[in-house]
């Protein structure tokens, strides 16, 4: 975990805010929003709400006192103590790609397979400036599909001992998600204390929250367990092309299904989200790395600020197919908005390739050296008498050099960040090395952090009763 002192860099005039506030009014009254489920239907209806077939207009005062109930920060406790995390303020906890079917090896491009997404946990487990490895860091394609969130899970609570994401495909899945955290942490009453996972809840945009995403929903805020509730837009196909109207319907979908989760249990955690980029307009093709989704981004923690809720966006992405430059310069065209707008849970931190269809080896190295060196830069500088080195000066003098000054002998070990993937090499010593490029040195360091990696200890009778949940579910769903 990060904790981000710098300044926020905030883009939207008090005129824009309240422009956009007008906007996500009357998009909540006028149009409403469309929940396909007729228990969140059901508490809407009993609060007092307009309900007209499966859309709900909502009544803006209404929802920003359940937006309140809301606490602005909160913690998620890790099964290492030291592993723990807190969502909120100026803390910012990053987790690994989630969601694609496919992973790329070098040049090989082929279906996820559970070993992948145990190698990604492991990689994850490796990797100090991750927090979690978050929740489908792959999609096993070859495990059964009703009962593959078991193993991921399984994978999740034992190969590594960080924060880990709940599976929502389904209410059943978010209840063995909760079950199994049950037995992980000592029963319901602990983890409702404090939440053990997180779990991201999409709005099928514009304007409508699904059955499935909403019974995860359910269960999941009940428990008290942090959902994170996100509005999937890709402008100019999920949301009108304009910045501006991105940014209400942004508002109006994750706003109301924050209200839901404080008609399910008033004071659950919730993390404003957003996940908010553009499409080519030529080929529909969605895009990643633009200008155009950091200058939402940075919005978006600005609003996020105004309502006091933590908030979830940005991320390591790009459209590339493979681990290039472009690539590299995507990516950090999202990260580095991320830090200027603090956001506090960042999902998509390594891994992303080709518009998050593909879990990358070697991307997921190139991406952790990124993170890394902006928690270096956005660490505070330091100015005291020490750092001014008016003494180094006197010893030197006119026209010297500082390499072998005392103040220099002192912090030549640390005075600098070392970058763990990147040559700085001559080219002939680069030559006789082999020639390697960035995606040749991430290859050769992701399997040597899996060669090294060791399983983090965990009490035999938890795994255990673990593993005995495991396959009695498994049976019980048919698999």
């Amino acid at each position: 975990m990060f904790r981000n002192r710098m300044p926020r860099y905030e883009v939207l005039s008090a005129d824009a805010m309240q422009t956009l506030d007008g906007g996500w009014r009357r998009l909540l009254t006028e149009v409403g929003v469309e929940f396909m489920s007729d228990r969140a239907l059901a508490l809407f209806r009993e609060a007092g709400q307009r309900v007209e077939d499966n859309t709900v207009f909502l009544d803006p005062d209404f929802v920003l006192e359940q937006v309140a109930k809301a606490p602005r920060e909160f913690d998620i406790q890790a099964r290492n103590p030291q592993r723990s995390v807190h969502i909120g303020g100026d803390d910012m906890t990053f987790g690994a790609v989630y969601g694609p079917p496919f992973v790329r090896e070098g040049d090989v491009r082929r279906d996820a397979t559970m070993d992948d997404f145990r190698n990604f946990a492991k990689l994850a487990q490796k990797f100090d400036v991750l927090d979690s490895a978050g929740g489908v860091v792959c999609e096993p394609n070859d495990t059964p599909l009703d009962s593959r969130h078991l193993d991921m899970t399984y994978a999740l609570m034992t190969l590594t001992d960080k924060l880990f994401m709940g599976n929502v495909v389904s209410g059943v899945n978010a209840r063995d998600t909760i079950a199994m955290s049950e037995i992980l942490f000592g029963g319901r009453e602990a983890i409702e204390q404090t939440p053990t996972s997180i779990s991201l809840i999409n709005c099928n945009s514009p304007l409508r929250w699904d059955d499935r995403m909403l019974d995860a929903q359910f269960e999941y805020s009940a428990a008290a367990q942090p959902v994170v509730l996100t509005p999937f837009l890709l402008m100019g196909a999920m949301s009108p092309v304009t910045i501006p109207a991105a940014l209400v319907q942004q508002i109006a979908e994750a706003l109301s299904g924050i209200a839901l989760s404080q008609l399910i249990r008033p004071g659950c955690p919730v993390v404003f989200g957003s996940f908010l980029s553009t499409i080519d307009m030529q080929s529909g093709s969605p895009t990643f790395g633009t200008p155009e989704s950091a200058i939402g981004l940075l919005c978006t923690g600005q609003i996020a600020r105004h309502f006091g809720l933590p908030f979830r966006s940005g991320g390591a992405m790009t459209s590339s197919q493979v681990t290039d430059a472009q690539a590299g310069y995507e990516a950090l065209m999202t990260l580095l908005p991320t830090f200027l707008a603090g956001a506090n849970w960042v999902m998509h931190s390594a891994g992303w390739l080709e518009g998050g269809l593909v879990a990358g080896y070697e991307k997921f190295v190139v991406d952790a050296q990124l993170v890394e060196m902006l928690q270096h830069e956005f660490t505070p500088l330091e100015i005291d008498e020490g750092s001014l080195a008016f003494g180094a000066h006197e010893e030197v003098g006119h026209g010297g050099h500082f390499l072998g000054a005392m103040h220099t002998m002192e912090r030549f070990r640390t005075c600098f960040y070392r970058p763990f993937l990147n040559s700085s090499d001559n080219y002939e010593r680069w030559m006789r090395g082999g020639g390697v490029d960035t995606a040749g040195r991430a290859a050769a360091l992701w399997r040597k952090r899996l060669d090294d990696y060791e399983q983090p200890p965990l009490d035999d009778a938890t795994r255990a009763e673990l593993e005995d949940y495991v396959i009695r579910r498994r049976a019980e769903l048919g698999d």
